[in-house]
């Protein structure tokens, strides 16, 4: 080769080589960054929603986790999620073992969840983060949001350990609770034991009155028989798990609930098998597998005629946890979202200003920001349930399935949506985005799913129990409380709650009406969180802060309540105005909102 041809090579090797100016192009992400530090709106509802103690002594506990969520737990989920668990059968010596074996990236984020953060008896002991007393479930809830937004898959151990605990306080067996609570609820990483609950059968599934696991007295104890198809968390140190007493009734009257230890008092294996772990779409770092039961030991708790009644119960726990994991999720995508649009110059200019993507965001925004004030309502309501307040009860029981209906459901298009927002990049694993589209699918699943919480809302929370009423008080209080609140969007929307309402009231009247219940509870979501938001609005704006929530109500009201004819232009100008205010990262004036929605 001539000396020409070398020079030449060279040249062209030099003009096809990306330079350091075109990474630099690349849009950022969020990893690195404090998670609340930039959560603006999650910071401006904790004084609406914790008390002035709760906000002084856990907000530097908040930064904490906002640090850690965007740093190492950030990068931990990373590698977890690629380097799933593995089941080992057996051991060298060929006796059955069936030990799960995580990477040390999962065992190190077990480790801030339980160890650091205590985020498993923070609900049921006093003393978890220097608090003097049990931590209120806004307070609780909100580490679990900050936590899922980098890590989801490890919420499910955590919430399926903490809601076990729970059945030992209630059901008050000392032998139960010196054996199972005083371990779940442990403050020391050291001494926890995890927990679980096992339901989901072959021919079991939604309708788990078709259970066919058997448990056959044995003393003062039981021997369960049988399988269990989806269990998740398998290795937790005590599973609760529905089961028929030999001879019992069928269907769910007669399922009893029981606790199974992984081990017995003498160290031993309990007798049952994890058969094999799933190969799942999402929440790859936690292990789900399928267990067959050969006379494993087990203990009743309460009344073995009373199962389905003390398992639905922690369904709603964890169902409440569940919405909790969407919210911090879809701000996840939201964020990231909007650091590829407001970065990303297209055709001359940043793409956050073309008028497509600005109305592609406000498809994430709004959704985000409904479950952000779904699920401190929802949380508060506990909060009230738990001080023994009836109406405060009722709020919950409607409000718990809404959230886990909507918000799981939401977080799937607005994953996509994230991810098409930066483009081809977000379809790599490399970058958060792919990972955050798998996981949201499983919340559609887990607790039931969106035609489950549908009937859960309308047959049974409006249609049997009239939870709809103490949600309409709560909603027109705020509203009151919020004097500068514009006096014809209240009207409008305490006009659309009550046309909610009704139609609730009427799809529940009927059986035949069940195709509408999706219908009817999605109308009922949509009506509640444009209200609250307004209402948070119109008081952060009249104490100086953001009112941008008033703005994000009425958009609400217009795309998620009104019909719009597909095949026609349509005008809005508030829509545009509103969106270039809310898509900027400044705070809005109250004056400012009252304005742009006075127009």
């Amino acid at each position: 080769m001539s000396a020409t041809s070398v020079s030449n090579g060279s040249r062209y090797r030099s003009a096809i080589r990306p330079g350091q100016e075109d990474s630099d192009r690349i849009p950022p992400d969020c990893a690195g960054l404090n998670f609340f530090d930039i959560d603006h709106q999650f910071q401006s509802l904790l004084p609406l929603y914790l008390t002035q103690a709760e906000l002084d002594h856990f907000s530097p506990h908040f930064e904490r986790m906002g640090e850690v969520a965007g740093g190492r737990l950030n990068d931990l989920a990373m590698v977890a999620d690629k380097n799933g668990p593995v089941l080992h059968p057996r051991d060298r010596f060929g006796r059955d073992a069936d030990w799960i074996e995580y990477h040390p990236a999962y065992r190190e984020m077990e480790k801030i969840c339980w160890g650091d953060f205590q985020m498993a008896a923070m609900g049921h002991r006093p003393g978890a983060l220097g608090w003097p007393e049990v931590t209120s479930p806004p307070v609780k809830y909100a580490f679990q949001y900050m936590f899922s937004q980098s890590e989801f898959g490890l919420l499910c151990p955590l919430s399926v350990s903490e809601t076990s605990a729970y059945h030992f306080e209630w059901n008050d067996d000392p032998k139960l609770k010196e054996m199972f609570w005083e371990g779940l609820t442990s403050l020391d990483f050291e001494k926890r034991l995890t927990g679980t609950q096992f339901m989901t059968e072959k021919a079991a599934g939604s309708d788990v009155g078709e259970a066919t696991l058997t448990a056959v007295p044995d003393g003062d104890c039981w021997r369960l028989y049988g399988e269990k198809w989806f269990c998740s968390h398998a290795d937790a140190d005590v599973a609760l798990l529905l089961a028929r007493p030999e001879g019992g009734a069928s269907g769910t009257r007669g399922l009893g609930l029981f606790a199974m230890p992984r081990r017995l008092e003498d160290g031993s294996r309990n007798s049952y098998r994890i058969v094999r772990l799933k190969d799942k779409l999402g929440t790859r770092s936690m292990a789900s597998g399928e267990i067959i039961f050969d006379g494993a030991l087990a203990y009743a708790v309460g009344d073995v005629q009373n199962g389905i009644k003390q398992m639905l119960n922690q369904v709603n726990l964890s169902r409440l946890s569940h919405g909790v994991r969407a919210a911090g999720m879809m701000r996840r995508c939201l964020n990231e979202a909007l650091a590829a649009a407001r970065f990303r110059r297209q055709f001359g200019e940043p793409v956050v200003r073309k008028p497509l993507m600005r109305s592609q965001l406000l498809d994430i925004l709004i959704p985000t920001e409904q479950a952000l004030t779904a699920f401190f309502y929802a949380a508060s309501a506990m909060r009230r349930a738990n001080n023994g307040e009836e109406a405060g009860a009722k709020a919950l029981r409607i409000a718990t399935p809404l959230l886990k209906m909507m918000a799981c459901r939401d977080n799937v298009p607005v994953a996509t949506a994230s991810m098409e927002t930066r483009g081809g990049l977000g379809y790599i694993e490399e970058w958060v985005n792919a990972r955050l589209i798998r996981d949201a699918q499983i919340g559609l699943l887990w607790e039931g799913t969106t035609n489950i919480n549908a009937l859960d809302v309308i047959s049974r929370a409006v249609g049997k129990e009239q939870a709809e009423e103490a949600l309409r008080e709560d909603i027109a209080q705020w509203l009151d409380a919020a004097k500068e609140c514009p006096g014809q969007l209240k009207g409008r929307l305490l006009q659309t709650l009550d046309r909610a309402i009704e139609f609730a009231r009427l799809v529940a009247s009927d059986p035949q009406n069940e195709q509408y219940c999706r219908q009817a509870a999605t109308g009922l979501y949509n009506a509640q969180t444009a209200a609250l938001m307004a209402a948070e609005g119109a008081v952060l704006g009249a104490s100086g802060g953001d009112a941008r929530r008033l703005l994000i109500a009425r958009l609400a009201l217009d795309r998620r309540l009104n019909m719009v004819n597909p095949l026609t232009l349509t005008q809005n100008s508030f829509e545009v105005e509103a969106s270039m205010l809310l898509l900027e990262d400044a705070p809005i004036s109250l004056e400012s909102a009252q304005a742009l929605l006075a127009r």
